[in-house]
């Protein structure tokens, strides 16, 4: 969990927005159409190594962490540990996005546009330190405020720890111990508490509290995913998933994301901003 700078307490009265609380975005293949790069090095380690590979392989895997990854090569014959190819495909990767970050048509309008109306912006990746950073590097001038990646000591999506934690870089206060159980879509309905009326002592009144206003501050977050993996990880945090659909070869058409679009022809601070106002409208 990594922050470089937030000041959020006069972003609601610079901007006029008073919903959309911060924007966090997964990396590949949301931000950066980075996935061609992955799926020839995974073909090239593959070959080179006397295994079998394919673009189809590639997007199954797609969103997954780097070890499950290097499982499946191994299950298709590549002659080379776990961490070998998963060392190679980050060279690989990584020395192809120094070169030229291939960020997606539209996107870095959408990040000046939310900069512009102070709503800060997180990176929420599987991939390693040092590709985030590459990353933040490339990005226009002060649109991520920090970022959380595949390095920190924390479950991997589709567990909903990597967007908790972004909550927490934009100063969310995440109940409990930041498990699945209760913080996420629903928690009221599966923990039985309605209204806290039948709470046993002022202790308990004061957790159902907590929670409901972690509940509705992480409603106030949008969070942009295009894998499975990622938009299961995004929901169970709870924050409002928007599912990115328009740069990859996946369906996501049943995932849990709260609503879905096409590409960034059109996205602004505002329109982000009415997908918060809706979800808080319809919890």
């Amino acid at each position: 969990m990594n922050a470089t700078g937030l000041n959020d307490e006069t972003r609601d009265d610079a901007s006029g927005m008073t919903a959309l609380r911060a924007v966090l975005w997964d990396m590949d293949g949301t931000l950066i159409d980075s996935e061609p790069y992955w799926h020839q090095a995974e073909m090239d380690i593959a070959r080179e190594h006397g295994g079998s590979w394919s673009e189809a392989l590639g997007w199954e895997c797609s969103g997954k962490a780097l070890p499950v990854v290097a499982s499946r090569m191994i299950e298709h014959g590549t002659r080379l540990s776990s961490e070998r190819i998963a060392q190679g495909l980050i060279e690989s990767v990584a020395r192809q996005e120094a070169e030229r970050m291939p960020w997606i048509e539209g996107v870095e309008d959408v990040l000046r546009s939310l900069a512009a109306a102070g709503i800060p912006s997180v990176l929420v990746t599987a991939s390693p330190r040092r590709m985030a950073e590459n990353l933040l590097r490339q990005a226009p001038e002060g649109v991520f405020v920090g970022y959380v990646c595949g390095d920190d000591d924390l479950p991997k999506k589709p567990d909903p720890a990597p967007y908790l934690a972004a909550a927490k870089v934009v100063g969310i206060e995440v109940p409990g111990d930041g498990s699945r159980d209760g913080v996420g879509i629903g928690a009221d309905e599966r923990s039985g508490v309605g209204g806290g009326k039948n709470a046993a002592d002022d202790g308990e009144h004061d957790d159902v509290a907590r929670r409901r206003a972690f509940r509705r501050e992480m409603a106030r977050c949008v969070a942009i995913e295009d894998s499975m993996t990622g938009i299961e990880s995004a929901a169970a945090s709870g924050a409002t998933t928007i599912a990115q659909t328009g740069f990859i070869d996946i369906d996501t058409s049943t995932g849990p994301q709260f609503a879905s679009v096409d590409g960034y022809a059109g996205l602004t601070a505002a329109s982000l901003e009415r997908y918060v106002t809706r979800r808080l409208r319809v919890r």
